[in-house]
């Protein structure tokens, strides 16, 4: 698979969950990802960015649900 295809799954997959990211006043986007070492980076937005709970939203929730839709991805890293 292409990373242009990769890079769809994963700013589709995005669009599901920013939606409830919203609710709480944050916002996640896609940054890059390197198809090499299957990282992503996503910044996060808003209250997100300044969350004490932004490493487990990342984790438990962001990282899961991309890796769901798109297994190409091992790790989902915040950059500012």
């Amino acid at each position: 698979m292409t990373k242009k295809n990769i890079a769809g799954k994963i700013k589709k997959a995005l669009e599901t969950i920013r939606p409830s990211l919203q609710l709480d006043g944050g916002d996640v986007h896609f940054v890059e990802f390197d198809a090499k070492s299957g990282v992503l980076k996503v910044e996060l937005m808003g209250q997100c960015a300044h969350c004490p709970m932004s490493q487990i939203t990342l984790k438990q929730g962001i990282e899961a649900e991309i890796k769901r839709a798109a297994p190409e991805v091992k790790e989902v890293q915040a950059v500012s």
